[in-house]
């Protein structure tokens, strides 16, 4: 019976999620059975054997409990009529029947056995439930009883197999002057025993319920745990997942819904320089710690040396949110190159600039000759230039970098075309080269004079100073313009990457400036006196 109904509620669950199956994939090939469809059919085979043989165990050892108790109910009966003392006396009369029978009968109904027999140590009965058999001989077996011993025993008497207990009965002075035998039968003891099924089968099934139940509640939290998938599907998703972390460019980091992150590829501790381990959130670069929920995608961040895009998008799983998921890209080279492209470009559109401001000198010159006025001519004509050629030759001479010389030349004319005037000091000179890379100084000088560019047309008359120097103990670069300025607290917003890169590049611009003067533990203040003064100052010989 039991079986057939853990078969039955078995069948139907496959039935019922097939069904589903089929409604949700007409047209689709069959999946394979999940991780939690497979171990739901297993547990509900392992919960259906282990209740019936733990059935089959109640069952039995509830007849052995039944045998167990009849043995003590039949010993107690016949002991307490053996120990009677009214017992020996009514033996020891006359007409022993006349007394004891009512008696025993008496007791018999009340306690539920099935025969009371006393009789003397020849066998003979003086009690029994059948009253033809009163006056013949017992039978089974009263040795151990004739010895003083109470004894239990199964036996097929005259009322058919029974377990029966035997006890003597003795007089005042010890001596055995009858047996007194009190039993029940199997049939009733069966009888008994089958009322008492329903329970232990109720019990049985009951149990089959609720672990069925537990099992399905199990097999939901599974597969919403392994998203429905199966066992191979699974053991591929994670070597094509483990293959592609390891061979992918970009860095990967997986955050559940607390702050440790559930997977960190191999890029991403590089990129992040973050340490073998368990990784939370406290452990990625300042800017990264606080991100908001929700999709970003391609926002640039800093490092202590590199610049990353940022992408975050985060997991769904049947409208709930999963975690998030971060893509990390290295920029830095890029920007690199990408600074330098603008000083090149700056550059050349300087020269632009020049080479049409000089043809319309060419043609004031050619046109003041062709007036008969020579002389104004040359000296119109030889005016900008010196000045220009002065300072050529000046930074051509004092800086030991061409990168830098044509960036600064270049960065003259870019001010000069939007109203600022920039000023290359004299005691500008750069004669230790290799303090730092070439690229390193254009983007250390660029992004400084870039800014303060920017920040002097807040002003009437804007204008920016520039000196870069070297000596044999420190490189110093300070830029002064007449802009506003900025306090510490700016200062250090925007060298974390405060301001905005949608609205301009001034705090991405701070910020690779404090990572070029980090790299090689310099420093970067900032001051207001005759104006805005930013000066950063890298030590020589102490890299990073």
């Amino acid at each position: 019976m039991l079986v057939e109904i853990v078969t039955t509620v078995t069948n139907t669950f496959i039935l019922f999620t097939g069904s589903r199956k089929e409604t949700r994939h007409d047209n689709v090939a069959k999946r394979p059975t999940s991780v939690a469809g497979q171990v739901l059919v297993l547990q509900l085979v392992v919960t259906a054997v282990i209740v019936l043989a733990g059935g089959i165990l109640t069952v039995i050892n509830e007849r052995s409990n039944s045998d167990d108790a009849t043995r003590r109910e039949v010993i107690a009966v016949a002991a307490s009529i053996a120990n009677e003392p009214s017992t020996p006396l009514a033996i020891a009369s006359n007409d022993p029947t006349a007394y004891l029978q009512p008696e025993t009968e008496r007791i018999r109904k009340v306690t539920g056995v099935d025969f009371i027999v006393v009789m003397a140590p020849d066998r003979t009965r003086f009690t029994h439930t059948t009253v033809d058999l009163i006056g013949k001989p017992f039978s089974g077996n009263i040795d151990r009883a004739l010895a003083g011993e109470t004894f239990t025993e199964t036996y097929v008497g005259s009322l058919g197999p029974s377990i029966r207990s035997v006890t003597p009965v003795t007089d005042d002075g010890g001596r055995i002057v009858g047996l007194v035998s009190a039993g029940v039968t199997r049939a009733k003891i069966s009888d008994q025993f089958v009322s008492g099924l329903p329970l232990i089968i109720g019990v049985v099934i009951a149990a089959f319920i609720v672990a069925t139940i537990g099992s399905v509640l199990l097999s939901r939290r599974l597969r919403r745990q392994t998203l429905g998938m199966a066992p191979a599907e699974l053991r591929t998703m994670y070597e094509h997942h483990d293959a592609v972390l390891h061979s992918i460019s970009e860095g990967l980091v997986v955050f559940g819904k607390n702050d440790s992150a559930e997977i960190v590829n191999d890029e991403a501790r590089r990129l992040l320089d973050l340490p073998d381990g368990p990784v939370r959130r406290e452990d990625l670069p300042e800017s990264l710690q606080h991100l908001e929920p929700g999709s970003l995608n391609g926002e640039l961040h800093l490092t202590s040396s590199r610049i990353l895009v940022v992408n975050q998008d985060p997991v769904m799983w049947e409208g709930r949110r999963l975690g998030d998921v971060l893509s990390i890209r290295d920029r830095t080279e890029l920007q690199g190159v990408m600074g330098e492209l603008d000083s090149i470009r700056g550059f050349a559109e300087s020269l632009r600039s020049q080479a049409h401001e000089s043809a319309n000198r060419l043609h004031t010159v050619i046109t003041m000759v062709e007036l008969g006025r020579p002389n104004e001519a040359v000296e119109f004509a030889t005016a900008d230039l010196e000045l220009s050629q002065h300072l050529i030759d000046r930074l051509m001479g004092n800086v030991n970098e061409p990168a830098l010389a044509a960036l600064l030349l270049g960065k003259v004319g870019q001010a000069a075309e939007q109203g600022v005037e920039l000023t290359i000091t004299e005691d500008t000179a750069l004669d230790h080269a290799g303090i730092v890379t070439p690229r390193e100084l254009v983007t250390l000088v660029g992004n400084l004079i870039d800014n303060a560019i920017d920040a002097s047309k807040e002003s009437d008359q804007p204008w920016v100073e520039v000196t870069v120097r070297d000596s044999s103990s420190e490189l110093v670069v300070r830029v002064s313009d007449s802009g506003p300025g900025m306090d510490d607290d700016v200062l250090k917003t925007a060298l974390t990457r405060g301001y905005s890169t949608k609205a301009g590049s001034r705090g991405l611009g701070l910020a690779l400036v404090t990572q070029v003067v980090s790299r090689y533990r310099g420093a970067l203040t900032s001051e207001v006196t005759y104006g805005s003064v930013l000066t950063a100052k890298i030590p020589v010989g102490h890299s990073s």
